[in-house]
């Protein structure tokens, strides 16, 4: 018989330890707490946890390698829509594990494992949004280009009203120019008509 490799094994076989765990797992579920010894409950945690991994995914490929360890329809359908929305927000952790002391008869350890489905605390909440944010920095950078395509376009209208302005002053001074000359033209006008009096008045 092969060496189990994470401690003692929990039954005679194998096959024997798989299925006393998934029973245990399904124990757990159904019921949100089972009192087993502290071997028991130390090697049905990560096995528990990873069950309520997949159902956290709720696919319908998750819900098949859940029915392939749990038979009862009911359980694992409680699991993927009480149990799994209840930890949705947490990051694992999802069991409990208490020692209670030793059994009368046997004196073995005992242990109270049960889910965690308390809502998160104020810090923990917070942690947890800080590592999503950590784990998605796309959206700032997005944030972040609206401003810079804003300022090249406050630039491009004032270069445009600069022009404009440009455009506008041009006519009024040619009009400044314009308004000399034609005073000259009255001067030349007025002197001419002088000198045409003036022979008249010596003859």
């Amino acid at each position: 018989m092969p060496t189990p490799t994470k401690g003692p094994r929990l039954g005679g076989g194998p096959a024997h330890e798989r299925l006393m765990l998934a029973n245990l797992a399904a124990s757990l579920f159904e019921h949100k707490r089972i009192t087993t010894t502290v071997t028991k409950a130390k090697r049905l945690r990560p096995y528990a946890e990873r069950l309520v991994t997949f159902a956290k995914k709720g696919d319908l490929a998750s819900r098949r390698r859940v029915l392939g360890v749990i038979s009862s329809k009911s359980i694992v359908h409680e699991l993927f829509t009480e149990i799994a929305p209840a930890v949705a927000n947490r990051e694992g952790g999802y069991t409990r594990i208490t020692k209670i002391g030793n059994r009368k008869g046997d004196n073995a350890p005992m242990a109270v494992i049960e889910l965690v489905l308390e809502p998160l605390s104020a810090k923990q909440a917070v942690v947890a949004e800080a590592e999503q944010a950590k784990a998605a920095p796309a959206a700032p950078a997005e944030e972040t280009a609206a401003p810079v395509e804003s300022a090249e376009t406050v630039e491009a209208t004032e270069t445009a009203e600069t022009v404009e302005a440009t455009e506008t002053e041009a006519p009024a001074e040619s009009t400044e120019a314009a308004e000399p000359a034609d005073t000259a033209s009255s001067t030349d006008e007025a002197a001419a008509s002088d000198d045409a009096e003036a022979p008249e008045a010596k003859k």
